[in-house]
């Protein structure tokens, strides 16, 4: 049975060496989630391939179904290398954090086009040189909305009451926000000016990352809380995380 070549655009999250000449790449498209292409004599010849399959690299991939599950890639065309990525330690260590958390929370094969379009948009703006603790609290604030477990806010997620100026406290494992009344001693104490941040970085664009400031506060305090989300949702740590953290 012949297969029929097919296009689509990717992002390379990570490669694998196979054998003398091959080359096994993890990519992430919009239309297909994640896949696996393997790249027959890559290392051999670069021709075909390039820089194409370097990490973060974004391209457009000529594939037909290979053994398994595995693409068979065949050629590519080069949209943006992120060389720039490479040439600072931090941006690296957090571009790669990004990619660990794709690669942990998502399902093989399920579409993603808004999620391939905020993994974009946070290469790129690292890339740029952007700040990096915005591009870290943005990109695991609109990941964790995106897939769908994203914590209650700006209202208690036990009685559901509309803060307005009040101290509040977050407690992922009931859900999110709580007023004090709820909340008893449970929690971590946050502002509602950090919850309002929040809540107001959802409204744009994915892809969006400049022109947005936080203050050393709001930082913080969005870090304990997505922080506490992730353990929630993620299989283990990511292993990128312990390296970032050590830089």
């Amino acid at each position: 049975m012949m297969h029929s070549q097919q296009c689509c655009e990717a992002i390379v999250l990570r490669h694998t060496d196979f054998g003398e000449s091959d080359r096994i790449v993890t990519l992430f498209t919009a239309e297909y989630g994640l896949q696996k292409g393997f790249a027959k004599a890559a290392r051999k010849s670069r021709k075909r391939f390039g820089s194409t399959l370097e990490p973060f690299t974004q391209a457009v991939f000529q594939w037909k179904a290979g053994r398994g599950a595995f693409w068979l890639l065949l050629d590519a065309e080069l949209i943006s290398s992120r060389l720039g990525l490479r040439d600072n330690l931090q941006r690296l260590a957090l571009a790669s954090y990004g990619v660990e958390l794709v690669v942990l929370l998502l399902e093989e094969g399920e579409p993603h086009q808004l999620i391939y379009e905020l993994l974009g948009g946070f290469l790129d703006y690292l890339e740029q040189g952007g700040n990096g603790s915005t591009a870290r609290l943005l990109f695991e604030l609109r990941l964790i909305y995106l897939l769908g477990y994203m914590p209650h806010l700006l209202h208690c997620s036990d009685c559901l009451k509309i803060f307005e100026k009040e101290p509040i406290r977050f407690d992922s494992s009931r859900g999110g926000s709580l007023c004090l009344d709820c909340a008893g001693s449970t929690g971590t104490v946050v502002d509602l000016g950090t919850i309002g941040s929040l809540a107001r970085s959802l409204k744009v664009a994915p892809q969006q990352f400049a022109g947005f400031h936080f203050g050393q506060k709001t930082i913080q305090e969005a870090g304990l809380i997505l922080s506490q989300v992730l353990q929630q949702i993620l299989p283990r740590e990511p292993k990128s995380l312990k390296f970032f953290s050590q830089l």
